[in-house]
This record gives C-alpha cells, structure tokens and sequence, in this order.
C-alpha cells in the first residue's frame, strides 16, 4: 500500500503533481495543503500554504496576498486539470492546522474561503478539515487514488523520501 510508494515532500508555499503513484506529504503547522484530484484522468496534486505572518499570527487576506496566492492556485489547477474542463469526478480537499484559538482577532477572510470560493467558481467541491493545535500536522495524498489522510507529525514510514520541486 503507501509504504511501497516513494514519498516525495511539498514544502510550504509549493505544490507537486503526479499521475504516478507516489505518496505527497505535507507538514503542516499554521498552513494548508488542497489535495485536488481527476478520477477520471487519475492524476492529483497537494499545494501546501501558508496562512500564518512571521510573528506566528494568521493573515488577513489582503489585495497584495490575494493576487500572489491566486496565482499559484491558478498554476496548480492548471497542472492538476490540465486542458481539461473540471467535470463531476473532480475531487478536492483542504486540511488545514492552525494553533488554538488565542486572544488575536481571527483574519476576516480565511484562506479555506477563499480556495474553496475559488474552486466553487468552476464547478469543483471542496471540502475542509481545520485541526487546531500546537503540534504540526502531516497530510499524505496519493494523488492517482485520490486518498488523502492524516499521520502522525513526522511518522516513520517505509517510502522512500524525495523532495518536490514544483510550484
């Protein structure tokens, strides 16, 4: 199963795509990864984000990150759809880890809202999970099966490891 498949990381603020079958992971802390996947054309990626400042706060969706972070979801859907129109077996899915809630005021547009207004504009659904705790997350995808699941913050695996180069 997924121990046989070679793991290749997405670091923050990049994505990878494959029609292989290999193990996409993410460590998330303060961040998101969007797993989209084409059932019919068997090909998914994960875009890692993050959505936390330099001070560790969350970040207001502003005009200035609006159009960087457009720009990379536009880049990513396009190597995921290719020239391909989404159709009804498009899947996708938003894990996010943000720290528990503290007395900072919470940013008044998230970035999931913003994905998944973005995703909804083409017909895809997306649906979200916001785990909220200190420790990272670690998000595996298998981009041709479109599984998606949560492991354990640096959980020893039998893949062998590689580092993804897209985005």
């Amino acid at each position: 199963m997924a121990d046989d498949l070679t793991e290749r990381v997405v670091e923050p603020d990049t994505y990878a795509v494959s029609a292989e079958p290999v193990l996409l992971v993410a460590e998330l802390s303060g961040a998101l990864a969007l797993c989209l996947h084409d059932e019919r054309r068997r090909v998914g990626g994960l875009l890692h984000l993050r959505f936390l400042d330099e001070s560790g706060r969350p970040s207001d969706v502003t005009d200035a990150t609006l159009s960087g972070i457009l720009v990379v979801l536009d880049r990513f859907k396009r190597a995921v759809l290719g020239n391909v129109a989404p159709n009804d077996e498009m899947q996708a899915r938003i894990i996010a880890q943000a720290p528990p809630p503290t007395d900072a005021a919470e940013p008044s547009a998230s970035l999931v809202d913003l994905i998944q207004a973005d995703l909804a504009d083409v017909r895809i659904l997306c649906g979200s999970q916001t785990t909220r705790r200190v420790e990272s997350v670690r998000v595996c995808f298998q981009p041709c099966e479109g599984r998606v699941w949560i492991a354990r913050p640096n959980a020893a695996s039998g893949a062998q490891r590689s580092r993804a180069h897209h985005g």
